[in-house]
């Protein structure tokens, strides 16, 4: 059941491209698994209660990758259908990336890579303050790692010991620029999260099985003091072969052949 909802996650991300004309494939590709795991078999959830305050919430640093969220938060009924044949057009709600004033079931609006694992853990402290039990999971690209702003929120999280915090780090090996630690390497990354206070689990992201019960583990785990940061290794553009070896598909548009080719694909692989 998770495999297929990461399909449908690829294959309607394919398809809200096509109505926008241009964006980031292989982001979205590279945590399918993840938003698969978290919202069909990790969060607590309400049909058709976005805002039900009892929610686990999900934050997104990399918020480019939205175009497949919003099929799930349809899936979930958060938002209706249709609003999906009409993403980025003019008046749609579906952007780029996330507002969550305009799209109920979206806890963080994203623009400026950097700043969600900050508001993750003012929410989580928040929720701790109100004597609420919710979980705040907050997805991280690699790229992101170069963000001062993170560690500042890293250091912030430990501190307060936000045992409600978790983190997932994307880990895809790709930034818009290139390859990530070429940029600027930014290994060793579980030595580094683990020296600011986090408790670190490092996962295969595609492996849905390992992936979910890591997740639900972390969750259920009442006695962790801290917060904890699962770095998922990761392909970028995983799902499509072509997309997986050319980093120039961070952002892009498939014509309408290569379109159905690579849906051909999505739905022919055992992932």
């Amino acid at each position: 059941m998770l495999r297929e909802k990461a399909r449908f996650i690829r294959l309607e991300t394919i398809r809200l491209i096509e109505i926008a004309k241009v964006g980031h494939y292989s982001s979205v590709f590279s945590c399918a698994e993840i938003f698969a795991a978290l919202y069909y078999g990790v969060m607590r959830l309400r049909h058709g209660e976005p805002r039900w305050a009892g929610r686990d919430r999900f934050l997104m640093g990399k918020g480019h990758a939205a175009v497949g969220l919003f099929p799930v938060l349809v899936d979930h009924g958060f938002i209706a259908r249709e609003l999906l044949d009409g993403y980025t057009r003019l008046g749609s709600p579906l952007g780029d990336h996330p507002d969550m004033t305009k799209v109920p079931g979206i806890d963080f609006s994203s623009g400026s890579i950097g700043h969600a694992l900050s508001n993750g853990a003012g929410i989580a402290l928040g929720g701790r303050l109100r004597d609420e039990d919710f979980n705040v999971f907050v997805m991280l690209g690699d790229g992101e790692m170069q963000e001062g702003q993170v560690w500042e929120a890293a250091l912030f999280a430990a501190h307060h010991k936000l045992s409600r915090l978790i983190a997932i780090v994307d880990r895809n090996g790709y930034q818009l620029d290139g390859k990530v630690d070429d940029v600027i390497g930014i290994e060793s990354l579980k030595d580094k999260w683990s020296a600011f206070g986090w408790r670190v689990h490092e996962v295969d992201g595609h492996d849905l099985g390992a992936l979910t019960a890591l997740l639900r583990r972390l969750k259920a785990d009442t006695a962790r003091s801290g917060p904890a940061c699962v770095i998922a290794h990761t392909v970028k553009g995983k799902g499509v072969g072509f997309m997986e070896t050319e980093p120039g598909w961070h952002l892009g548009y498939l014509a309408p052949a290569d379109a159905r080719a690579a849906m051909d694909e999505i739905l022919a692989r055992e992932i």
